[in-house]
């Protein structure tokens, strides 16, 4: 043969093509329909001539034999395992790429038997640099999925023990939280027996009274003074937002206070002027009351006064603050204090609004209510008294409504000076023989 007088390869080039040739025959190539627009019958030819050549021949047998065997196209079917969208379409990718290069292993190959008839070493050379290219990038394939499938086992692997300890760590709170509301539930089912108890006792009280018809309290001196105190105290407090709020919104103080009495008072300091606040305010809140009136309820003081009228808008208490808020915040007042006149509209409506201004006012009429309460439930029945201004100062029936009494009138002899009442703070009770002293303001009056 002509090709035996042509250059050996050198030993390596023969090492090469021995592996590539013992590739060859366990692979056992085949024409690959990898794209649509190939056709198998074209390649064979091409690969396969017809000139007899007995080495070509054996191959093209070979060919011809396996295409009998495979006449229909293999195409790459989708791998089992994967999850996900974004999963299933990257295997199919690398599934393509994988029969790509296997096709083109098998060109590079047949290229490189076709270098060998006849001889041509720089043929051979270029399909050998082919083929093992192509072999290197099989390899590369294998090692990139060997790579990503262990990469997809550690953060598979990963993200399952994660969601354990997720949901192990909320299944723990559940657990907790449904302990805290196990305990809940029984201490509120002791919390209710304990009120289903109360209420049977309460309920026994009450019928009990109905049967005894209206209870008689027998007086007490000291906790009616109390009552009182509690009353004088609430109103001097309710008397100081009051004008704060007539200071702020630019009321003359002065003159405000000099028109609450027809004739001047004399002051022995300015900052007593708060005085003829209180007094106004202690008018409204006793004007009209009558103490044989049984309207008031004995005892009725409330925890929270305001959420009692709310829960009850239609009480006793009720009617009594609306009346007296009316009577005491007069319109013009609320008009410069809040630029509108929404609180009144709502407690002539028969509702409480929840403002400060009207909690402290509520604060103050529920002690006015209770000291009320109390006067028409004991016997025998007291009398309110009051003092006309302009008498003579008597400790019997009077008490001075400043905090230094002994200082307001020290400093005098008595048979040279008197003390005149100015104006009543204050209304007095009597209680059969017994007297509870009405306050009143005093200036000093010259023999």
């Amino acid at each position: 043969m002509e090709c035996g007088s042509a250059t050996k390869p050198s030993k390596s080039f023969s090492n090469i093509y021995e592996i590539v040739s013992r590739f060859a025959r366990v692979c056992r190539f085949r024409s690959v329909g990898v794209f649509s627009s190939e056709n198998p019958g074209h390649n064979r030819h091409d690969y396969c001539p017809s000139d007899g050549d007995a080495v070509m021949g054996e191959d093209c047998s070979d060919a011809t034999e396996e295409a009998e065997r495979d006449a229909e196209k293999i195409h790459p079917q989708p791998v089992e395992g994967f999850s996900g969208i974004g999963e299933c379409v990257s295997g199919n990718a690398e599934i393509l790429k994988l029969f790509d290069t296997v096709s083109d292993l098998k060109l590079a190959y047949i290229q490189l038997q076709q270098a060998h008839i006849p001889y041509d070493p720089e043929k051979i050379k270029a399909a050998n640099e082919l083929v093992v290219a192509e072999v290197e990038a099989l390899c590369k394939i294998k090692r990139s999925y060997k790579e990503k499938r262990h990469l997809g086992k550690s953060m598979l692997g990963s993200s399952h023990s994660q969601f354990i300890r997720v949901k192990e760590k909320l299944l723990e709170q559940l657990k907790s939280q449904a302990t805290a509301k196990d305990s809940e539930i029984i201490r509120l089912r002791r919390q209710l027996e304990d009120l289903d108890l109360q209420n049977e006792e309460l309920t026994y009280k009450v019928e009990r009274r109905c049967l005894e018809g209206r209870k008689v309290v027998v007086f007490n001196q000291p906790s009616f003074q109390d009552a009182f105190n509690a009353a004088s105290k609430a109103i001097h407090d309710f008397a100081k937002p009051l004008i704060s709020f007539l200071r702020v919104s630019g009321w003359d103080l002065d003159l405000a206070a000099n028109s609450i009495e027809e004739d001047a008072v004399v002051y022995s300091k300015r900052s007593h002027k708060k005085y003829a606040f209180e007094a106004y305010i202690a008018r409204r809140m006793f004007h009209g009351i009558s103490i044989q009136s049984s309207n008031f309820g004995y005892g009725a003081g409330f925890d929270d006064p305001v959420g009692a009228l709310i829960e009850d808008p239609n009480s006793g208490f009720a009617e009594f603050c609306r009346s007296k808020y009316l009577l005491v915040v007069h319109p013009k007042m609320e008009a410069s204090f809040f630029g509108n006149l929404d609180h009144r509209m709502l407690v002539t409506m028969g509702k409480h609004p929840r403002t400060p201004f009207y909690e402290a006012f509520v604060k103050m009429a529920n002690c006015v209510w209770i000291l009320l309460g109390i006067a028409t439930s004991v016997k025998p029945k007291p009398e309110i008294f009051g003092v006309n201004r302009g008498s003579e100062f008597s400790e019997v029936y009077m008490s001075c409504v400043e905090e230094g009494e002994k200082e307001a009138t020290g400093g005098f002899d008595e048979g040279q000076t008197k003390l005149k009442v100015e104006f009543m703070v204050m209304p007095g009770f009597r209680i059969g023989d017994t007297l509870i002293k009405s306050l009143v303001y005093l200036s000093k009056m010259r023999s």
